[in-house]
């Protein structure tokens, strides 16, 4: 009988101890109440409890959750209607807050996220709303944040998920969209014909100029030769006038021979003649020419001697006899 009562005091014991030992795991807190009323919080690890006095309150996750807030429609301040939901990253920072001043915490979070969504979603218009997503998360995260301030809880994060327009106004938009890369397209297009143009027009101009340049260039070299021609046409007369006075007749042949030469030449070019008719008095012209060369001699050293005068081969005057022969070319 004695070890009986025995075996019931042991078993009483150890329900006793376990009852009194308690483990925390990480990431969690345990509200500690006695008689019905909170007293303490339990930190991770091995704790002990008063036996039938004190006991576990709430178990209180402390890890960040993530919270759904369900799609829902808003209306926008231009009476446009879309369909809007989101997330919301929550901590809870203080585990008797969290467990004794609201009922339902994560239901308490998700509705005030769905009644502030509609605030802020509500007080922009529709292109605000699609292009400025971070302004939105951010109004929302001020609000809810210092709405659950009290109860313990930090509000992360929020962020939008999804933001879908009506049908019609997809369409609209895509429309639009459309339009303006065609706008931009045409303005590109137009822009480089314009480059184009530029660029045409300034090597035009480049050319033009080195044209110019080159005309120029070429009437001052044209300019320059006439000038050295005139002055050695100028020095042989002064030679020539020089020779004469000092009563050198080869200077007389010399401008006879020089101008019945050229008259010669220009009745040999000319395109109306077909016969050349070369006179017989060869003699005498080559006489002419042969004082010609005795006068280049006498006034050799006083300078360099006039230019060679063009050959061609004479034509006979009126009345004059001679072979005929066809016009050289």
């Amino acid at each position: 009988m004695g070890f009986a009562v025995a075996l019931v005091f042991l078993a009483l014991a150890v329900i006793v101890a376990l009852g009194a030992i308690k483990i925390v795991p990480q990431g969690r807190e345990y509200t500690v109440e006695r008689f019905g009323r909170y007293t303490r919080t339990l930190k991770p690890g091995i704790s002990f409890l008063t036996p039938f006095v004190e006991g576990i309150g709430r178990k209180v996750n402390m890890m960040e959750q993530v919270l759904d807030v369900p799609r829902q429609d808003v209306i926008t301040k231009d009476n446009a209607v879309i369909q809007v939901d989101a997330i919301v990253f929550i901590q809870v920072m203080d585990a008797a807050a969290a467990a004794y001043r609201v009922d339902n915490l994560h239901y308490a979070i998700g509705q005030l996220a769905m009644t502030n969504l509609r605030t802020v979603v509500g007080s922009m218009d529709l292109d605000e709303v699609l292009s400025q997503r971070d302004q939105i998360n951010t109004k929302l995260l001020n609000v809810i944040d210092d709405a659950t301030t009290p109860w313990g809880v930090k509000a992360a994060r929020i962020e939008i998920k999804d933001l879908q327009p009506p049908p019609d106004i997809t369409n609209a938009m895509a429309r639009q969209m459309k339009a303006e890369r065609e706008r931009r397209a045409v303005i590109t297009e137009a822009d480089g014909e314009r480059q184009a143009a530029i660029a045409r027009a300034e090597g035009a101009k480049q050319a033009a100029i080195l044209e110019a340049e080159g005309r120029r260039e070429a009437a001052f070299r044209d300019a320059e030769a006439r000038e050295r021609e005139a002055e050695a046409e100028a020095k042989a007369t002064e030679m020539v006038s020089q020779a004469i006075a000092r009563g050198d007749v080869n200077a007389i042949n010399y401008f006879v021979a020089q101008k019945y030469v050229e008259a010669f030449g220009r009745l040999a070019d000319s395109p109306q003649q077909k016969l050349v008719i070369v006179p017989a008095e060869m003699s005498a012209l080559v006489g002419t020419i042969g004082g010609v060369g005795e006068l280049v001699k006498a006034i050799g050293a006083d300078g360099p001697p006039p230019p060679p005068a063009a050959t061609a081969r004479p034509r006979s005057r009126a009345g004059l006899s001679g072979p005929a022969v066809p016009p050289t070319a």
